[in-house]
Parts: structure tokens; sequence; C-alpha cells
């Protein structure tokens, strides 16, 4: 990195108001939710942010074709498909205990760099793995009848977001934020393609339609309040990775991903300001404990 480019606090700034901006338009996806469905979202949004990038990418000369196509349509699958639980489970369920899932994606890094890539680890992140694993328990209520289907949905999407960051990392070097925005944001209006198409003309049963209601919707008529935030959402989320990819720009990668985890914050903070939502002691005591286990991991990456 150029000394000149080394400003590691304005790199922090950035990536927790990216994560402030998230942790606040995620919020509304319950409002997204009580008037369509995750796969028709997610198509409508993904044709409003794949246009932007790339009447941007025409004006500024940005470059969108990959130089490896097969890598960066497996990274792509691997983050869409961790988006599309990540955000189906955002509109049935609190959003902070969604983004704990979701972020329990380190732990799958380092259980998968170990058992496949032959990372050596030490005692840290040992103890960061099982302080992790507390956190999910405590989160997930094994011991009790509440868990369904749900329950796992956030914890899948962390192991695909896993999988995503170690294919950027091992195939997608030389590729340009362009690219791999354009790409993830192409695949998931596919996923919004096709689940539309699934659910509009296949029927699903009643239970399931009634256990997973976001999920399972097919094409409705899209409400002005709808696309409204479709719009909000895709704007959002432009500025928010923009923000975030010079964060990481402007410090070491291992300092800057400890701030990440303010969006779990962010996401409490936005869910109780509008909404009211309060957390009850042991799912924040859950998420406290993902936190401080990818905090460790990322520390002692350094």
């Amino acid at each position: 990195m150029d000394a000149s480019e080394n400003r590691p606090l304005l790199g922090v700034v950035l990536v927790v108001m990216a994560m402030m901006i998230i942790g606040y338009i995620d919020n509304f996806i319950k409002v997204i939710a009580e008037d369509s469905g995750l796969w028709q979202f997610h198509f409508l949004r993904s044709l409003v942010i794949c246009g932007t990038v790339w009447i941007l990418a025409q004006i500024f000369g940005w470059r969108i074709r990959p130089r490896n196509f097969r890598a960066v349509l497996v990274r792509s699958l691997f983050f869409s498909g961790s988006m599309v639980l990540y955000f189906g489970a955002a509109g049935m369920m609190p959003i902070a205990q969604v983004g704990a899932g979701l972020f329990t994606s380190p732990i799958f890094v380092l259980v998968i760099s170990t058992v496949f890539l032959g990372t050596r680890i030490g005692i840290w992140r040992i103890m960061a793995v099982l302080i992790g694993f507390a956190g999910v328990i405590l989160i997930l209520r094994p011991e009790t009848t509440e868990m369904s289907v749900l329950t796992f949905i956030p914890l899948l999407a962390g192991l695909l977001y896993a999988l995503n960051g170690i294919a950027t990392r091992q195939w997608c070097e030389g590729e340009t934020t362009t690219t791999l925005l354009f790409g993830l944001f192409a695949a998931l209006g596919v996923w919004g393609f096709l689940g539309l198409l699934f659910f509009t003309f296949v029927p699903v049963s009643a239970d399931l339609a009634a256990e997973l209601p976001f999920f399972t919707t097919g094409w409705v008529t899209p409400t002005g309040r709808f696309m409204f935030w479709v719009v909000v959402q895709a704007v959002g989320s432009i500025v928010a990775v923009a923000m975030l990819t010079r964060g990481y720009q402007l410090a070491e990668v291992s300092f800057v991903a400890v701030f990440e985890y303010s969006f779990l914050v962010s996401a409490a903070f936005w869910a109780y300001f509008l909404w009211g939502e309060v957390l009850d002691l042991r799912a924040a005591s859950g998420i406290l404990a993902i936190t401080l286990s990818g905090v460790i991991i990322a520390l002692r990456a350094r």
C-alpha cells in the first residue's frame, strides 16, 4: 500500500458509516416483505443496481468484464446465495439476529481454511471458534422447541459468505471492484428471476407458505412503497459498498475488518429506534460472543 493511502482513521470512519447505512436500510426489509416477496425484491433491485453500475462504467471507463469468468461466477454464486438467505431471513426475523448469523463467516473461514487448505492456527483462534460456537448456541436455543428451518437460515448465509471470502482471495486476484460488484448483483438478479418464475407458477403447501412467507411469494403488483424502498436499497447498497471498498483501501484489511462488526450495533440501534425491537439478554449475549470471536480472529490474522 502506498504511504499516501495509509489513512487508517479515515478507513475506519468509512467502514463504520457504511455499516450504519446498511444497518438502516436493511431494517426496512420487513416493510418490503409486507408488499412483495424475496425474489421480486432481488430481481428489481438488481436491475436498478446493474443498470446504474453499467452506466457509471461507461462514463468513467471502469472494467466490468472479468479476467477469469469461471472464478467470478463461482464467487458470485456464493455471495448471491448468502444474500438471498440473509435478506429472506431479515424479512421474518430481528435484523440484528440475522446479522449475527451472517457474521459467523469468519468462524467458517477459519474452520474451512484449517480443514481443507492446511492453514495452521494457534490457541487464540481455537478459543475464538469456541466462543463463536457458544454464541451460535445462545441464539439458536437448541434446548427449546422453538427451532425451525428459519432458525438455521442466517447460519447457512454465514457459511456461503465465508466461501465467498475464500473464493475472492483464492481465485479473484486482479479483478476490479466493479467486476465483482456487477457479478454479485447480476447473480442476485438471476436468482430473483428464477425464484419469481418458480413461486409464481408452482404452488407450495399452505404450511410452507405460512412458515416462510417472504421466501415463497411469487409476482405481485408492485406498490409505490415497495418501489421506493427498492430504489433506496439499491442506492444505499452502491454507496455503502463504495465506502466499504474505499475503507479497505486506506488501511490494513485485518484492522478494518474488526469495524465491520459495528453493523450489529447499527442494526440493533435502528431496530429499536424504528420499530421498538429489543433483543433479550440471551440473544444479545450470543451476538456479543460472535462479535468477540470475529474480532479475535481478525486481530490474530494481522
